[in-house]
């Protein structure tokens, strides 16, 4: 019998994982970590790849959703504060990249970097 998975975060290095696979686990939670491997042997491939994947198991995915919003880092600014949503003023964001064209799936590192809120799922470009 094939077990479903579902991705809860992407992480950009794999050391950035472990604090949350670590709340996980001892809530009792099966956690896999997908490309996990590839990226310590090669980190510079991250943006590539799209990261270490952190997977629960399906019948899992409210409990682990509900953990990793309690711990959740948001995204903050280059001048170190939270981004604030335009739209709502929520300051739950995270950094959000499209990845649409040839050029941004070849070399995702060209593509600006934007958020989404978390809140109201605006996407934005601002700081």
């Amino acid at each position: 019998m094939a077990e479903k998975f579902f991705t809860v975060a992407s992480f950009e290095f794999p050391a950035d994982v472990q604090i949350l696979k670590g709340r996980l686990e001892s809530e009792g939670i099966a956690v896999f970590l997908r490309d996990e491997n590839t990226l310590n042997s090669d980190p510079i491939i991250s943006n590539a790849i799209g990261g270490v994947k952190l997977q629960v198991y399906t019948e899992d995915k409210d409990k682990a959703m509900a953990i990793y919003d309690e711990i959740r880092a948001y995204a903050v600014g280059d001048d170190g504060k939270v981004i604030v949503c335009p739209n709502c003023k929520a300051k739950k964001s995270e950094v959000y990249y499209k990845r649409q064209g040839v050029l941004n799936k070849l070399f995702p590192f060209f593509e600006k970097r934007k958020y989404k809120c978390l809140n109201c799922g605006m996407i934005t470009n601002q700081e």
